[in-house]
This record gives C-alpha cells, sequence and structure tokens, in this order.
C-alpha cells in the first residue's frame, strides 16, 4: 500500500511540474555576461545621505513625494530658497560596499539611505544603454535625473533599467533609495543569523550595446548526455529569419541557428573534456548576430543522483565541502571584489574541498565563476531562510522572483549542481506546498541541475534521528543540518548516533559545527575554546562515518562572520564562531581535523 501511495505521489508531482514547464518561457529582465559587453563603471565614492525617517520620499501625511524629493537632487537658486538636504555637503560612500562597516554610527542601521553618483556620459550612436545593479541590499528605487526609473526588490541578484534616451554628455545625477529594513513578509525575514548588510554592495555599471543585441543565452550539456550540446540564444530587437553563429574554436565547431519570435535554438553533436573538480575545463564560446557578439567561458558536465549517491561524469563524488558567508577576509563586511572571493575559495581548497555550500543567499557572479575556474562544485541557493510568511502569496513571489533572477544569472556556470530552495524551515501545509511550488519552479527552468533544502526537522527515535520531512519527497538531494555536541546533546554522544533515510536519495549534512574563538584554549570540555570544537569535530565525523547514504558535507563554517544576535562580548562580539577559520584569517584547531578527513578518506 505504502508504495502504491508513493508511485501515486510520484505521478502527480511529475504531471504538476509538466504543467508548469509548458507554462514558463522565461526570458530574463536583465542582460546577460555584462563582462563581454562595452561597460562604464560606476564605482567608487557617491553621495549619501541617512535618512530615518524617509523625509526624502514622504511627506508629512506619509504619502510618496512626486516632487520635491531627494531624488531631484534640488540645489538653492536663490538665498531664500527652502532645500533641507544637500548631497555634495553630506556623507560619502564606497560603492560596492555596505554602510555598516564604512561608518561607526551606521553600524546597527536599518533603515533608508539615499545614494547619488555624478557623471558625464558619451552615448553612442544606434546604441542601447542600461544602467545596470549587480545586487542592492534590500530594496531600491532608482532615478535618473530626477526621473524615476524603477525598483527592485532582493538583495543578492542583478537588476537593470534602460536609461536609452535619458542621459546627457554632462551632469548626469543617478540616485538609489536604499532601504534594509527587516520585513516579516520579506525573503528573507525578520529573524536570520547574519548581519544585515545595507547598501549598494555590489558593482554598477552602464552597460552599451546595439539595439539589436544578445540579450540571453544558455549552452550546456542536455540532460543525460555528455555528446550533445544543446541551448537557445535571446535577441532584442531581432529581425525574424536572422542567423547567430555560435562558435568553440577549440572543439572546432561553428554552426547557424534561426532566430524565430526572438529565440534562436540550437543542438549539436561535440566531444568536450568534462569539466570537473579535477580538470575543470573551460572553453572559449563565441557568439555573434548581425550586430553584436559575445564571449563567455564555459563548461560542460553532467551530474546526477542514483539512489543515495552522486555521479559527476558518470562517476561517483563524494562531495567535501564547506558553508561559506559573503563575508569579507580580514576587513569584514560585504565581500566587493575578486581578491577576497580568491581568499576565501584558496582557504576551502586548503581544507580540502571539492566543494562550497554558498549560504544563505546568492553570492556575487565573480565568486562563482572564481569557483568555477578553481573546480569547485557550488550549492547556491536563496534565502527561504527559518519561519517566513508561507500562507503569504506576495512572500512566495518575492522568493520565486528571487530564485528566477539566480538561475537566469548562473544557468551557464559548469560548477553549480545544486539550487537550494530553503534552510532550516518548519514542517507545516503552507511550507510544503510553498516549497514544492518552488522546486517545480527549478525544474521548469532547469532540468540538468538537482535541487536541494537544507533541514533541522528530523525525528528521534531511540539511538538516533530518522529522516522524514515530507519535503524530501520535492527535493533531489536531502541536506540535513544537525548541531551535535553544540545545540544537542553532548560531544561524547555523538559519534553513536545513528541515521535512518525515508527516501532513497543522497543526503549531505549541510550544517555541522560549533562555536570557538580563535585562540582560547582550555580543556576539551570547556565551551567555546579551540580544543572543544576539535573534539566537536572528531566526534562528529566519527558518526558521519557511519551514515551510509550520506553523500557529502558542508560543515558550518569556514570563517567567522558578523551576525547581530550573537551578544557574548567576551566571545562572540558580534560574530558567529562556528568558523574553522578567524575572520583575520587564522585557522583554529578543527580546521585541520576536517582537512585530515578530507585529504586521508573518500578520495
Amino acid at each position: 500500500m505504502k508504495q502504491a501511495y508513493h508511485y501515486l505521489f510520484i505521478v502527480i508531482f511529475l504531471m504538476q511540474f509538466n504543467a508548469v514547464a509548458q507554462e514558463v518561457v522565461e526570458k530574463t529582465t536583465v542582460i546577460q555576461n555584462i563582462e563581454s559587453r562595452d561597460i562604464t563603471s560606476l564605482k567608487g565614492l557617491w553621495q549619501a545621505i541617512v535618512d530615518p525617517l524617509e523625509n526624502g520620499y514622504y511627506n508629512h501625511r506619509y504619502l510618496p513625494k512626486e516632487k520635491d524629493g531627494y531624488f531631484e537632487n534640488k540645489k538653492p537658486q536663490s538665498p531664500s530658497d527652502l532645500i533641507e538636504y544637500d548631497f555634495d555637503s553630506d556623507i560619502e560612500l564606497m560603492v560596492p560596499g555596505d554602510w555598516n562597516t564604512q561608518m561607526e554610527k551606521l553600524y546597527y542601521y536599518e533603515g533608508t539611505v539615499w545614494y547619488k553618483k555624478s557623471f558625464d556620459y558619451s552615448p553612442k550612436e544606434n546604441q542601447i544603454t542600461y544602467v545596470y545593479f549587480e545586487a542592492v541590499n534590500y530594496e531600491a528605487i532608482v532615478y535618473l535625473n530626477g526621473e524615476k526609473l524603477g525598483s527592485h526588490i532582493g538583495g543578492y541578484t542583478p537588476f537593470q533599467f534602460d536609461v536609452t534616451g535619458k542621459l546627457k554628455e554632462k551632469d548626469n545625477f543617478l540616485v538609489v533609495k536604499v532601504d534594509n529594513k527587516r520585513r516579516r513578509e520579506a525573503i528573507p525575514t525578520v529573524n536570520t543569523d547574519w548581519w544585515n548588510y545595507g547598501g549598494i554592495t555590489r558593482s554598477v555599471h552602464l552597460v552599451s550595446v546595439p539595439k539589436s543585441h544578445i540579450k540571453d543565452y544558455s549552452i550546456q550539456l542536455e540532460k543525460n548526455s555528455s555528446t550533445q550540446i544543446t541551448g537557445w540564444i535571446d535577441l532584442e530587437n531581432s529581425r525574424e529569419g536572422e542567423v547567430v553563429k555560435i562558435e568553440i574554436p577549440v572543439l572546432n565547431k561553428n554552426l547557424e541557428a534561426e532566430v524565430k519570435n526572438g529565440r534562436a535554438n540550437f543542438s549539436f553533436k561535440a566531444k568536450p573534456k568534462l569539466w570537473s573538480p579535477k580538470s575543470p575545463t573551460l572553453y572559449t564560446v563565441n557568439i555573434s548576430s548581425n550586430d553584436d557578439q559575445v564571449t563567455d567561458q564555459i563548461g560542460f558536465r553532467t551530474i546526477e543522483t542514483r539512489g543515495s549517491k552522486f555521479f559527476l561524469n558518470g562517476e561517483n563524488i563524494f562531495l567535501k565541502g564547506i558553508s561559506i558567508h559573503e563575508e569579507a577576509p580580514f576587513k569584514t563586511g560585504r565581500v566587493t571584489s575578486k581578491e577576497e572571493c580568491i581568499i576565501l575559495l584558496k582557504w576551502a581548497k586548503e581544507l580540502g574541498c571539492n566543494f562550497i555550500r554558498l549560504a544563505h543567499y546568492p553570492h556575487s557572479e565573480t565568486m562563482v565563476k572564481e569557483a568555477e575556474k578553481m573546480g569547485i562544485l557550488v550549492w547556491s541557493e536563496i534565502p527561504v531562510y527559518w519561519t517566513v510568511l508561507f500562507d503569504n502569496k506576495d512572500t512566495y513571489q518575492n522568493a520565486e522572483n528571487q530564485l528566477v533572477e539566480m538561475i537566469n544569472r548562473d544557468k551557464n556556470r559548469a560548477a553549480i549542481i545544486l539550487w537550494g530552495i530553503a534552510n532550516e524551515t518548519p514542517e507545516s501545509d503552507a511550507r510544503n506546498e510553498f516549497l514544492k511550488n518552488l522546486s517545480l519552479k527549478v525544474r521548469a527552468l532547469d532540468q540538468t541541475r538537482l535541487v536541494t533544502a537544507a533541514l533541522d526537522t528530523q525525528s528521534s527515535e531511540e539511538g538516533g534521528k530518522v529522516i522524514d520531512d515530507p519535503l524530501g519527497e520535492y527535493v533531489d538531494v536531502i541536506g540535513i543540518n544537525h548541531y551535535c555536541g553544540w545545540y544537542v546533546d553532548d560531544i561524547e554522544s555523538c559519534a553513536g548516533v545513528q541515521w535512518k533515510n525515508n527516501y532513497d536519495k543522497p543526503m549531505i549534512m549541510s550544517e555541522m559545527g560549533g562555536g570557538a574563538l580563535q585562540g582560547l584554549h582550555g580543556d576539551k570540555n570547556e565551551r567555546w575554546t579551540e580544543e572543544y570544537q576539535e573534539a566537536l569535530y572528531e566526534s562528529n565525523i566519527e558518526m558521519m562515518r557511519n551514515i551510509e547514504f550520506m553523500a557529502g558535507l558542508s560543515p558550518w563554517i569556514l570563517m567567522d562572520f558578523r551576525s547581530s544576535r550573537r551578544h557574548l562580548q567576551r566571545i562572540q562580539k558580534d560574530f558567529n564562531r562556528k568558523g574553522l577559520i578567524s575572520e583575520q584569517g587564522v585557522p583554529k584547531k578543527a580546521f585541520y581535523i576536517l582537512q585530515d578527513y578530507y585529504l586521508n578518506e573518500n578520495n
């Protein structure tokens, strides 16, 4: 009877997936691969006004201002003019960057800050110009020369606006109202365990492209094939019947595809050297249309599950991972440079990792690309974290939009094998429906990668734990967060914990660990010492050795990171201390325990 029910469930689930897939004809709202475009950076110092009461946006009746808002950047025309703001005499903030670590008075600040950048620009004839934001946390309203361009919600994905015909040769001013207030209905919600860094946290660019240009594309191996490359190319302002060209010189591939309704589909045979951690091969791919051309570096690989195991390019692989927050090493605050990404990734490689979990939100495109170059597999996720409003339709749409934007940005990155849809969410019917629909959305957009979620809802039984969360039906890979020896049980008991899995699917121990202040030493039973963390890792690794269906792990976490829920001043000082490395780059003793496990086992 149970098998019949399970079969019926799978049939219904697949029927729902097929229905969603048929409805989805997703076209990205941002241009793909700006690195291959004509771009002008707007990074550097921006003028800023801190506006906790949002006086620059609302009038005294709390109605949005249609004029005389800070977005107009007005200047007095006579000595009697009343203008109670002035960007040019106020503070300056660096972009990209968070405001919390740039000024002490903004350290805990959550609210509105207005940013203004003045610039000159000479638009090219027969070109379209976009202003492109890699990320702004959390809500952005954007104005150019006093005119509203639009808004965006979500702190970790890119967005753009068409500014063609709106730019001047001299004295343009771009104003952004940035608001990072936490809201109950938002994604993430009000309660998290990382710092709510506000600001224009990633770079801003002006992107110039031909009127008819290559807007987006997808190029990858067909599902379950290592020799069939398929994809599509979207052209903006295309001409029906126009031909686009795809060239992969190293593979001696030159082909053409005809554009129909703005899209050119293609499929061809090839024998690429497959991307893997041991050989992260990337191929130069040239795409050209009548008026435009772009170049990308793309890898080809397959990923699948068979029972409780992962198979990369047809070979079983154990994921030796670590979780990472987008916290900058040494200076702390948001990661803002390629160099900082590389430091974190090199530490992961030194640890022995072939895999990273980028928690708990999409990290920068630079981070993903650098991981790909270094041969590191990636789990990328959206911040559906803890107790969001699962019965709120607007909350769902926000989550789905962030999911779509993440997948659209990184769909050509071979390193990404897992799309994460949630972390530590409590079981309920509303939650199950919410996350089921997100899983369906992933499958409609991308059938070549795996869906996962990190769960902390496992049941207990005598001597062990049982993975039985209903969400297990909807994901391909089950993440388990379990802090034995830290939040539950004592260290000595961890090694003997037995695990059962009600699903014939791979399990990743997506979080485990405990805190330690680097440099604090004592007995292994003394919490917060390096010796306590070391003993915790030893006991948990022994437990994981005995989990037959465990296909990988990503312990919590590579480096200490800021969190405003961590108040123990002698130890935490606003940092979550579960890192294996301090924020100043010094490894703790537990680093070497995990390193030994990775380098000497599961090779």
